[in-house]
């Protein structure tokens, strides 16, 4: 029986970080994966592939209604969706690679198969043919991560009725398809498909779109989608799906309890994903789940059996890969006897539509309901040179600062480049920066950047410069 000081169940980026960062520190590391492919469900069916076909339907949808306006001209413009996803295999194909090379780097073991616990301190890997290997481990450290969430009446068939794993493999241009639920997986996904032509309509259960970050992020991405052809139904409750062979029939209710149809020639369910423990024999080591389906831990992430660990999608918090990495990175070094810490307020959220949307912090919402004082900076994208040069004139940052000490308490962005920008917030909140702090240090000019300082100076008694 193989012996190691840190095994770890399920590769990715939870994992995989974890993992490096175990070896790094002198543990010897196995690292455990059910499938072929190293990357978890990030890599493989959902951040990179998503983010690949995403470049390319802009790219198409840039071509077809913007490069005409910059002197470029084109004929017989066409949208191959089978070559879209030959691109996005190769990007993901190069990025497992990747992977696997860095667990050859840093000596990591990499065991193929399904694991669970025999107990605490053994676990059983079994491979696709049922040849079952166990073994012994010091420290274990539970990264599954999440599976597509939905409801009752929206089961996935996998043909018509699918879910994001089917949206990312898809062989047609579809004419007509139904998102239930206006998240990120919903927007993006959708974002992708309308681009090159189909018409989007999106059932929401909340009365708005990406509905857990602030409300005026959500306000002004709908205003953007319904400008690229997106039609929205908020307050509606799905009752049903049904595949009818070549398109499918949604029944839903609408905020006055009326009963209404739609007809499309998909349904993608994107209402969100939870937690993936299925096989993983948790009784074995003295674990449960609690109602959500999520593993219970404690604020070092510890489960409550000492020995064991869990990160990322599989416990309590936002599902996102850089929360995972964070949490694995910890992991690690709280096992090496160092003393880290993750400030969770401050690990950023980001809607990949275009323009990008990106927050950190506190919405309004919060700290209203916390009764805090606070003063509110805004600038439009519109007003910076470089947006008008790049055409992409759409967004605001806003700025929230505490209305007596002026610290930064949230920002929030619908902006070109959101994703790369808010990491300036992050930084400038990380060392609890005021908004005169960020407003008084000099930003490079034409930027998209720039409309950080100004949101920070609108926030510092309305200095605002181009508005």
């Amino acid at each position: 029986m193989s012996s190691y000081d840190v095994a770890i169940i399920g590769s990715g980026p939870g994992g995989y970080v974890a993992a490096i960062r175990c070896a790094q520190l002198g543990f010897k590391t196995a690292l455990i994966e059910k499938y072929d492919t190293l990357g978890g469900t990030c890599l493989n069916v959902g951040c990179i592939p998503s983010k690949a076909l995403l470049d390319s339907s802009e790219h198409f949808h840039n071509a077809k209604h913007t490069f005409a306006t910059h002197g470029i001209g084109l004929e017989n413009l066409t949208a191959d969706i089978n070559q879209m996803v030959k691109r996005k295999e190769e990007v993901i194909s190069q990025t497992c690679s990747g992977i696997k090379f860095l667990m050859d780097k840093n000596k990591v073991t990499v065991l193929h198969g399904t694991g669970s616990f025999v107990s605490s301190t053994k676990i059983s890997i079994k491979d696709s043919e049922g040849k079952e290997e166990i073994i012994e481990a010091k420290y274990s450290i539970i990264a599954t991560g999440s599976k597509p969430n939905f409801f009752p009446g929206m089961e996935p068939d996998k043909k018509r009725i699918i879910t994001s794993t089917e949206a990312l493999k898809m062989t047609e241009i579809p004419k007509k398809m139904l998102v239930i639920g206006g998240g990120v997986i919903g927007l993006e996904l959708g974002s992708v498909y309308g681009r090159l032509g189909t018409e989007i309509q999106v059932i929401e259960f909340a009365d708005s779109i990406i509905p857990t970050m602030d409300k005026s992020l959500g306000k002004e991405l709908t205003k953007v989608l319904k400008k690229e052809g997106f039609k929205f139904h908020m307050e509606h409750k799905v009752q049903g799906v049904v595949n009818n062979g070549d398109s499918v029939t949604l029944k839903a209710l609408n905020k006055k309890g009326e009963e209404v149809t739609f007809e499309a020639d998909y349904c993608l369910v994107a209402v969100g994903r939870k937690a993936f423990t299925s096989g993983l024999g948790l009784e074995n080591a003295g674990l449960s789940v609690n109602n959500r389906g999520q593993i219970e831990v404690n604020d070092h992430l510890q489960t409550a059996v000492p020995n064991i660990y869990a990160i990322g999608d599989v416990v309590r918090g936002a599902m996102l890969a850089h929360k995972a990495e964070e949490e694995g990175v910890y992991v690690a070094e709280l096992i090496a006897g160092q003393k880290p810490h993750i400030n969770y307020n401050l690990i950023p959220g980001v809607v990949y539509t275009w323009p990008e949307v990106a927050a950190v912090g506190k919405t309004e919402e919060e700290l209203k309901a916390a009764n805090i004082e606070f003063k509110v900076g805004n600038f439009p994208i519109k007003a910076l040179g470089r947006a008008r040069a790049s055409m992409d004139t759409a967004g605001f940052i806003k700025v929230l600062a505490d209305k007596t000490t002026d610290e930064v308490l949230g920002v929030h962005m619908i902006a070109p480049r959101a994703a790369d920008l808010i990491m300036e917030a992050v930084v400038a909140m990380e060392y609890r920066a005021s908004a005169e702090d960020i407003s008084r240090i000099c930003h490079p000019h034409p930027t998209y950047s720039e409309g950080m300082k100004e949101a920070a100076l609108d926030a510092t008694e309305a200095r605002a410069l181009h508005i």
